[in-house]
């Protein structure tokens, strides 16, 4: 039978709740903080408001947002940490923390820039002046147009390259002006740029052409020394001054940045395992306002939606709703310069990954980023703004090329290809090598409603195993390597946790509209207590914001029926299904991270039950949206979980938590899963009047000073502004520190080498045998390595070893007696066995 049928009571709900419902509830945290461990006491937020376990997530609301689960806490999903297993783990990781670190060496700073040009990508943010090579005129305004015709170089016109892309560029000059090619192919000054403006440049020997492909032309110099369109005349380039300024948001990190002593030594830098850098392309591509990058700068690319622009950001429904729960709420619609009301922690559909941000934390030592790609078809199609697909898999494909995009743009920037500093990464071994290169390594990841297009309909699956094998080959062929199976709604792979609240029905809504089926949600029975989901409304509970949810956007109102539950608590009696378990063989089979938050309760313990039996240690719980039952068992099996970043004071409760749960057995380090983008709240400030509150500047990981950030106009403090965007991570981290002391900050320093080494051992490399007995390998398998044996071939297979600092690697192995034996490899500059004692 129909999971529509299955209750007897109904009640109307109209498309437009679904539209808000879904947004508000992306990713809510219903859950309290759980008890301290068997200390009897309920953590408490900054406010000190005590957390009320039955209210629903709001953004506003830092108990839910700082939550040790943001799916439900019910009995059955308690911690069973005794508490010497906790005594075991947190002094594991004091131990480790007393152990040597890695050398840390500051990256050579850029070569100085050539007065010519070495290739086609060297002149990106320089100031140049253009000579004809054919009659050794520079080119000058007059009026306007351009002429060769300056007699020298003082008097020629000054032209800001601006890359646009590699090898593509904007010549920005005085005042303010961009170099454009008009309809009749002039050449002349424009106040804004366009396709129309953005020249490719070729370099033969010394001398440059400008040419644009899609006119068909060039820069061409007439014998009169007017420019226009037509013929590639040749240019030599040369430094000059007098350029106007790009405007540009600041970094304001000074130091080079720390590498590695070796390519592959162990790692330091902070690890952030959930963001969604491409939501600007999510939901149809209308809802979220700016982007990270734009070919045309800052000015484009952090500009506010035209639907908050036209109404004076009163039209914002979504994002209203989001930071305040009503329809009609004003907000300042002035992006770059003046940022007087958005970016900010509770403004959820405006871009907080703008590239110079993202550069601000890499700079201030965050080293690995787990972008996400997300979408939600059915609040896409309901929302009705659009200019993208809603399918899930095609905005999977769009997503994924922008993150290639974005890393061309940021080479573009920094000198060519592979020169910057964002690499997007397919294994550890070549994470490790980006990062001790002293660079973000990037990994790519899905989060999405129907992957694969596995959804269901009225209970039957609409995909195959060969389908979903075919789909894994091809997301991992477009680069992801991290993966969850569920998001908001049931699909043929996993039953979902639900959504708690007033906001439940309405999120169960869309799950109809996606399944034709309502959230299978029953009273609990079986004895198992680790089955137990979200709570949901129950006869005779009501919706008391039923009519203000209705009203935010009437036009779209359409009657649903939806269920009332029998009194809770509840489960969701969709888990795992066959197809979901060959999903994650088939993940484990490519080495690809499987996440398994968002999941129902009883899918997840199926599917940690699924990685145990498969003893695939390659998961990740990544933002908080997993259990504390759960928790133990992703690091027993080598797993490695990033909290919900939130705010900062919670994060210290967290993490205090988590060191409970380690398993001294691993290597620790804990990350953040900064959920940005991703209509996720950032954390909150503490005050300016707070005790041990940021000062700045201060030293950041690697001997950097980090000052407080300026965009534009705004100057950012996090003790009073929070973290409003990405940029803000270091601070955030320095706040850490201050309230949790230097082991806060070590652990996270620690976060990017623990998740390559869990990744590492997804790829079948074994554990370190140091701290793991179960992974000590005789000692005639470490002395017998050949001399010229590369790292990742070392690593296959002698395992991890307990300490990988510079070019040496030490061992621990069994002697022929059966003793335990240390053994140290070493290696070559290049990463080639020398020697091994």
């Amino acid at each position: 039978m129909s999971r529509i049928w299955r209750h007897r009571h109904f009640w109307p709900l109209s498309i437009a709740a679904v539209t808000i419902a879904l947004t508000i509830g992306t990713f809510p945290a219903y859950a309290a903080w759980t008890q301290q461990f068997h200390g009897g006491t309920t953590t408490k937020a900054d406010t000190g408001s005590v957390i009320d376990e039955s209210k629903p997530h709001s953004h506003t609301d830092p108990a839910t947002k700082n939550a040790i689960s943001r799916a439900a806490v019910e009995p059955g999903t308690a911690d069973s940490t005794s508490a010497l297993q906790a005594f075991a783990g947190m002094s594991s990781v004091e131990a480790q923390r007393l152990e040597a670190d890695p050398t840390l060496i500051s990256t050579p700073s850029p070569a100085a820039r050539a007065a010519v040009p070495q290739d086609r990508y060297a002149m990106a943010g320089g100031c140049y002046a253009l000579q004809s090579t054919t009659n050794g005129k520079w080119i000058a305004r007059s009026g306007s147009g351009y002429f060769a015709s300056a007699a020298t170089i003082a008097q020629a016109e000054p032209f800001r390259f601006q890359a646009t892309d590699l090898g593509t560029y904007l010549l920005y000059n005085r005042p303010q002006r961009f170099l454009t090619l008009g309809l009749l192919n002039d050449i002349n000054p424009v106040a804004s740029p366009s396709a129309a403006s953005t020249w490719t440049v070729e370099r033969t020997g010394t001398t440059f052409t400008f040419s644009m492909p899609s006119r068909r032309t060039a820069i061409s110099m007439r014998a009169d020394g007017r420019l226009k369109g037509g013929a590639a005349t040749g240019f030599a380039l040369k430094m000059t001054t007098g350029c106007d300024p790009w405007p540009e948001v600041s970094v304001n990190v000074s130091g080079n940045p720390f590498g590695g002593a070796s390519s592959f030594q162990e790692v330091r830098g902070y690890l952030d395992g959930h963001t969604h850098g491409m939501a600007f392309e999510f939901l149809g591509g209308q809802l979220h306002c700016g982007r990270p990058w734009h070919p045309y700068g800052v000015k484009a690319a952090l500009q506010d939606c035209p639907d908050h622009t036209l109404t004076g950001g009163a039209g914002a429904v979504v994002e209203n709703f989001l930071k305040g729960g009503v329809p009609v709420a004003p907000h300042d619609t002035v992006g770059w310069p003046t940022f007087k009301d958005w970016p900010a922690p509770n403004s959820l559909t405006h871009e907080g990954t703008y590239y110079k941000w993202l550069e601000r934390s890499w700079r201030g030592g965050q080293r690995i980023l787990v972008n996400l790609l997300v979408e939600n078809n059915q609040l896409c199609t309901i929302y009705p703004l659009k200019r993208n697909s809603c399918d899930d898999m095609t905005s999977m494909r769009l997503q994924a090329a922008d993150m290639r995009k974005l890393e061309r743009y940021i080479d573009a920037q920094n000198g060519g290809p592979g020169k910057g500093w964002y690499r997007i990464v397919g294994d550890p071994f070549e994470a490790r090598k980006v990062i001790n290169e002293g660079k973000l390594a990037v990994v790519m990841g899905m989060e999405t409603s129907v992957p694969f297009g596995c959804s269901e309909k009225l209970g039957v699956p609409q995909c195959s195993p060969a389908q979903i094998d075919q789909q894994l080959d091809d997301v991992y062929a477009m680069g992801v390597r991290q993966m969850e199976l569920v998001n908001k709604f049931d699909n043929a792979l996993s039953g979902v946790a639900g959504d708690a609240g007033t906001i439940g029905p309405l999120v169960n809504a869309a799950n109809f509209l996606e399944t034709g089926s309502f959230w299978d949600m029953r009273k609990c029975t079986d004895p198992d207590p680790e089955v137990a989901d979200n709570e949901q409304l129950a006869a005779p509970t009501i919706l008391p914001e039923q009519d203000a949810l209705f009203g935010a956007v009437a036009s779209l109102a359409l009657p649903i029926k939806l269920p009332l539950y029998p009194s809770g608590p509840h489960c969701n009696a969709s888990g795992l299904t066959t197809l979901g378990d060959h999903t994650i063989a088939g993940l484990a089979k490519r080495h690809m991270l499987f996440d398994p938050d968002h999941m129902s309760v009883a899918a997840r313990k199926a599917s940690l039950d699924a990685t145990e039996k498969l003893n695939y240690p390659g998961v990740i719980s990544s933002h908080s949206w997993s259990t504390p039952d759960a928790y133990p068992r992703i690091y027993k099996a080598g797993g490695i979980i990033t909290p919900y970043a939130g705010d900062s004071s919670g994060f210290v409760a967290k993490w205090k938590r988590h060191l409970t749960w380690a398993d001294p057995r691993f290597y620790f380090g804990i990350g953040y899963g900064a959920d940005i983008n991703g209509l996720g709240a950032q954390g909150n400030p503490r005050g300016a009047d707070a005790a041990n509150k940021v000062t700045y500047p201060f030293k950041g990981l690697g001997g950097v000073t980090i000052d407080k950030q300026v965009s534009g106009q705004r100057v950012y403090d996090i003790n009073v502004d929070g973290v409003s965007h990405y940029g803000l991570y270091p601070d955030w981290i320095e706040d850490l520190r201050k309230q949790g002391g230097q082991a806060i900050a070590d652990d996270m320093a620690r976060g990017s080498e623990a998740y390559l080494e869990m990744w590492e051992r997804a790829t079948g490399v074994s554990n370190d045998a140091c701290r793991d007995p179960r992974a000590l390998k005789a000692e005639s398998v470490i002395k017998g390595i050949a001399k010229g044996t590369s790292v990742k071939d070392v690593l296959l297979k002698a395992g991890q070893p307990h300490t990988r600092l510079g070019t040496k690697f030490t061992y621990c192995a069994k002697n022929a007696a059966g003793a335990k034996v240390t053994r140290t490899v070493t290696f070559t500059s290049g990463g080639a066995v020398a020697s091994i004692t």
